[in-house]
């Protein structure tokens, strides 16, 4: 379906881009919603508040899906809500069920974060499974030395890029609730309110 994705801005785009049209799972046109809504007058139109950028990537996957536990909701009374790790997870008794549920629930919190592609190799037959899945790309590893520990937020890594999404390139969108890069990179990927994979809405923030 053609939809166009207008917000305040789109993130590193020319000044007055506000708007990322998309059909089926490519973008078509980035700019000003004028500009864009009268060259699609039929598109359908999502309107956001906040910066539009391509979705971002997580070169940290492979260890916060293979390594990190994501606990079930009906867990927190015991396990509490945030990912655990280390000693934490001796007492679990991981099986490969187990992770393949967990992963499931680590790639959820992914998209809640603006992530569209995971980088790395996955070596738990379930985790690969579920990121099969899932549908986010998969890209190859990276050079993990150039990176900080562990985490959800893609933008913690130096130099993570932001950028505008490309014209005939695939249609992976991230929206945030920011007024301004510089506010991005202080706050970080959870201002996420809005994630599209291949023109998917995946993810909303309610």
């Amino acid at each position: 379906m053609l939809t166009i994705h207008t917000a305040d801005a789109v993130l590193g785009a020319p000044d007055g881009a506000d708007s990322v049209a998309v059909d089926g799972g490519l973008v078509v046109a980035v700019g000003p919603f004028e500009r864009v809504s009268a060259a699609f007058p039929a598109a359908r139109v999502r309107r956001w508040s906040g910066l539009i950028g391509r979705g971002l990537v997580n070169v940290t996957a492979p260890e916060l899906l293979e390594a990190v536990y994501h606990p079930d909701p009906r867990e927190a009374g015991t396990l509490g809500t945030e990912p655990l790790s280390g000693a934490a997870l001796a007492p679990l008794a991981m099986d490969d069920a187990r992770w393949g549920a967990s992963a499931r629930r680590g790639l959820q919190r992914m998209l809640r974060h603006g992530t569209t592609a995971v980088a790395g190799t996955f070596t738990r037959p379930a985790v690969r499974t579920a990121v099969a899945r899932s549908g986010l790309r998969l890209l190859p590893p990276v050079d993990r030395d150039a990176w900080p520990p562990v985490s959800l937020d893609p933008l913690a890594g130096p130099g993570a890029p932001v950028g505008p999404p490309a014209a005939e390139g695939p249609a992976d969108l991230a929206v945030f609730d920011v007024r301004d890069a510089g506010e991005l990179a202080a706050r970080g990927a959870g201002r996420c309110v809005a994630t599209v994979l291949g023109g998917r809405l995946l993810f909303r923030a309610s």
